[in-house]
């Protein structure tokens, strides 16, 4: 078995994390125009593009906790002394910041959209902080303060908490396990025992426990997440599980395919509120939906790692972009979107708009935040900006490397 060192860098994952991030802005700007429950809503809300974000809506989350459970094992590995303090603080710091400066904003314009609240955002936010609950609609009232799309970082932290106190007390058990799933899993069963995995925590989960990104109630996205953040981190230095990925790319590939088209044949074909599934069709579905989950991440590692480029000046860039970029990204598609209907554009011209605003405003604000030593720990990022980040070159036979992973690395 291969097996990669603690200073191991997979640069395939760091660039399918890069891509993993961006495709957020793309998703959380469909959700203003898709039927879906969301902040703030256009008027020109429909099905239309709803086909297409079904398209990550099974994996873009589950990937993230994937590569986020590679990062803990490859940090871990470095040692323990200090690990659980120093990712609290690129965590938590980001988190509570977060809840309290950047995420106020979208709560705002979706009870001035929702509630029609007539007051201005300071006046409101000193409500959000004061975690006022009489902002209700039909008896459902908002929670706040409120983590919103930031509910990623407290599952990460609390996740990576869980797996740290069983390397801290059990390593041996943890170093025997990681061997045992990475012998496991090299081959075809890389494929399959996953996908079954998520499969039984569908099909027994998901109709008894809503998804609610809360923490305490969210059993269902705990039996995925978690799953998947736990997989990264067993097989994290298995370059043989890695390399069976990309042996199997195209097997993946084709399934992923094949489970998608299903899925938008079972939602918007077979199914209706007029012609509600079977109990039967209602389980494949949610087989089909857990097997486009994990083929899917396969499928993306698979082909990341035969084609993603190396390490460069871009890579080093984006690693350190990517967690202000989460952080500032859902806050400013809310303002821009809602700030944006008094002009009435055509939709098509207004999402592109949105995209492109969004994006610009989110690293034009890294370029802020990396550039001030008292904004950069907020952010997620060390104090001073990572030499580390810059690597020695590799030897040719050394495999892909991965950087900073998981936000706050």
């Amino acid at each position: 078995m291969d097996t990669a060192t603690p200073n191991t860098r997979y640069y395939f994952l760091d660039w399918v994390r890069i891509a993993a991030f961006a495709l957020l802005v793309l998703y959380h700007t469909g959700m203003y125009y898709v039927t879906w429950d969301w902040h703030v809503k256009s008027p020109h809300a429909s099905s239309a593009i709803e086909p297409l974000m079904l398209l990550s809506s099974p994996w873009r989350l589950s990937l993230l906790f994937l590569i986020s459970g590679v990062a803990t094992a490859f940090l871990l590995g470095k040692g323990m002394q200090g690990f659980f303090r120093m990712r609290s603080r690129r965590l938590l710091i980001p988190l509570i910041f977060g809840m309290l400066v950047i995420v106020p904003p979208q709560a705002y314009y979706q009870v001035v959209e929702q509630l029609n609240y007539p007051d201005g955002y300071l006046a409101f936010w000193g409500r959000y902080l004061h975690a006022d609950h009489s902002f209700c609609k039909s008896g459902d009232c908002l929670d706040l303060p409120t983590w919103n799309h930031l509910w990623f970082v407290a599952y990460l932290w609390v996740y990576t908490l869980l797996v740290w106190l069983a390397a801290r007390f059990a390593p041996k058990v943890v170093e025997r396990l990681s061997a045992k799933v990475g012998s496991f899993l090299s081959g075809p069963m890389i494929l399959i025992a996953p996908f079954l995995l998520l499969a039984i925590a569908r099909v027994t989960l998901v109709a008894i426990f809503e998804q609610t990104h809360a923490l305490t109630d969210d059993w269902y996205n705990h039996a995925q997440y978690f799953s998947v953040f736990v997989l990264g981190f067993l097989i994290a230095r298995n370059d043989e599980v890695w390399a069976s990925l990309q042996r199997l790319r195209w097997s993946a590939t084709l399934l992923a395919i094949a489970s998608y088209l299903f899925l938008i044949g079972y939602f918007f074909v077979l199914t209706s509120d007029e012609y509600p599934p079977t109990d039967l069709l209602r389980t494949v579905q949610r087989t089909a939906w857990a097997l486009n989950q994990w083929l899917s991440i396969a499928a993306i590692i698979g082909w990341a790692r035969q084609w993603a480029p190396g390490d460069s000046a871009v890579r080093r860039y984006l690693t350190e972009a990517v967690f202000p970029v989460y952080i500032l990204h859902q806050t400013l598609i809310v303002v821009f979107a809602h700030n944006l209907k008094p002009l009435d554009l055509p939709v098509l011209p207004e999402g592109v708009l949105l995209v492109v605003a969004t994006y610009a405003c989110c690293f034009a604000g890294y370029e802020l935040i990396r550039r001030a030593t008292w904004l950069r720990p907020l952010f997620g990022l060390n104090l001073r900006p990572a030499a580390s980040l810059a690597l020695p070159d590799a030897a040719p036979s050394a495999p892909r490397i991965l950087s900073s992973l998981d936000p706050g690395t």
